[in-house]
């Protein structure tokens, strides 16, 4: 994500969005239509909630944090429903200074711009830090709180630096080979997803390519898992636990998977995943714990909610959101002996 600025005396400037879209946006905006959850969840860890005028289906039905942290958000109009496409005459009276989409919904950016007179930007982090960071420091210069971006960057950098610090000497045999079974399938995973390689891990799936733009998911067959043999099966599991489609228990009971080193050793659990893009506290936490699970004794203290609490506390301001969270998704059975 690149920005230049505007041209003096002009108000607006180019950034090239994450489908490589050039679109002008406002210098500030007081009026956000986010339709990407990713980019809501940064707007109100940088402390502007107010500045959201309407929610995406996703945030009001299914995320975890925002309903905690910003209960308003409840209360904004929605703007999409499941399986409907976006309400247009509403967002006309919304009247939003910018609209941001998800970028793996490549077809929704250029067809609302064509029908409303407002910018559309596709953003998300794509699984990568760095561009999390571009990210946030985008969104925080366009509603005014950079300031607050930069902090929560550093932060989040000094955290990933402990990990990093931690594993970076172990050798490539010491890493373990990770599959990951994401959006409630054992065969859809993904390309790149740097909370593993970042943990000291070895994602299976890295030479694959993504399966379209806008996205890092990529979808195998039976036989290619079981040629890669991996040491450990990651399950996405933000999905409540009666929602999972694929389960620890349907692994190991799975016979096509019976001679897998994962499944013959039982070192099959859960990880966050995206879950309509990242949470910045989440992933962070993500990181850590991943860290924990590949190589325990680099980290024997680790304690998953207090560590949690701590986190998402940095991010959002409030203390235990994590330990509701946790509650919901039952993370204290994840971390594997």
């Amino acid at each position: 994500m690149l920005a230049s600025p505007a041209p003096s005396g002009q108000s607006r400037r180019t950034v090239v969005d994450s489908l490589g879209r050039t679109v002008s946006v406002p210098e500030r905006a007081e009026r956000i239509l986010s339709l990407q959850p990713e980019i809501s969840r940064i707007i109100v860890a940088l402390g502007a909630g107010e500045k959201l005028v309407g929610v995406d289906y996703f945030l009001r039905r299914f995320d975890h944090t925002v309903p905690i942290v910003f209960p308003k958000a409840l209360e904004l109009p929605l703007v999409t429903r499941l399986g409907e496409d976006v309400n247009l005459e509403l967002v006309l009276n919304l009247k939003p200074d910018v609209i941001f989409v998800s970028p793996s919904e490549s077809w929704l950016a250029d067809s609302l711009e064509a029908k409303i007179p407002v910018p559309v930007a596709a953003f998300s982090s794509l699984g990568n830090f760095e561009n999390l960071f571009r990210e946030m420091e985008f969104v925080g210069d366009l509603i005014g709180r950079r300031g607050r971006a930069d902090e929560l960057i550093r932060f989040t950098r000094a955290e990933l630096k402990v990990v990093r610090d931690a594993v970076g000497a172990r050798p490539q045999s010491s890493r373990p080979r990770v599959y990951l079974a994401f959006y409630s399938s054992l065969l859809r995973t993904n390309t790149s997803y740097e909370p593993v390689s970042e943990a000291g891990g070895v994602n299976a799936a890295a030479d694959l390519l993504p399966v379209a733009l806008g996205t890092r998911e990529a979808v195998v067959n039976v036989e290619r898992l079981l040629a890669w043999d991996p040491d450990l099966i990651l399950i996405q599991g933000n999905y409540l636990p009666a929602e999972r489609a694929v389960t620890r228990d349907s692994i190991l009971g799975d016979i096509r998977l019976r001679s897998l080193r994962a499944v013959r050793n039982r070192r099959i659990t859960y990880t966050f995943g995206f879950w309509h893009w990242w949470d910045p506290a989440q992933v962070l936490l993500e990181t850590r714990y991943l860290a924990r699970l590949f190589h325990p004794d680099l980290f024997p203290n680790f304690e998953f909610e207090a560590e949690g609490n701590r986190l998402y506390k940095a991010f959002y301001g409030r203390d235990g959101v994590f330990s509701r969270i946790s509650k919901m998704l039952k993370c204290d059975e994840w971390i594997l002996d």
